[in-house]
């Protein structure tokens, strides 16, 4: 039976993953309209993989007994100066998703709860990606300027393709 206190925290990151998702589909927007269909694309991607790290908390509680129980999600906000500036906050994003996931690791050791210690390293792997990718986009983005450079980086980021993890269904 999983631990109320950690039920309650992983119910709370169900919601930020979702809150996650909503972002990164309002970037997605934003890129749609200035014709940065790659960038729109990446988001797209991003959003489907939130979701899915939504749906693999949700998982786990309902595996250990627990009860999910799902709360409003905040607004995404809509505007952004620049695609860099888009992707700037996006990492901001993913640093707050990590030290989330290291809040609730925390908690999993302290009430000695090595299946959700187990459960939740794959979240801590996985943060250490997203922040890498992000932040290689943004030196990208920064190599390339405002010029035709852009667009290569636009179309390099087309090619992202949604690759569901292991043990979660779509």
């Amino acid at each position: 039976m999983l631990n109320k206190k950690m039920q309650d925290a992983i119910n709370d990151q169900i919601n930020f993953e979702l809150y996650s998702a909503y972002i990164y589909l309002a970037m997605s927007a934003y890129f749609e309209s200035i014709n940065l269909k790659g960038m729109a694309n990446w988001m797209r991607v991003q959003v489907m993989e939130e979701q899915s790290h939504a749906k693999k908390f949700y998982s786990f509680i309902t595996d250990r007994g627990g009860r999910v129980v799902l709360s409003p999600i905040g607004d995404p906000g809509q505007n952004w100066k620049s695609p860099i500036d888009a992707f700037e906050e996006a990492l901001k994003h993913e640093n707050k998703v990590t030290a989330r996931i290291g809040k609730l690791m925390e908690l999993a050791y302290e009430i000695k709860d090595h299946a959700s210690a187990s459960f939740l390293q794959w979240f801590v792997d996985e943060q250490v990606e997203e922040e890498s990718n992000v932040d290689a986009i943004i030196q990208s983005l920064k190599l390339a300027g405002d010029s035709a450079g852009l667009f290569m980086v636009d179309k390099d980021l087309a090619t992202r393709m949604f690759v569901p993890p292991i043990g979660v269904t779509i």
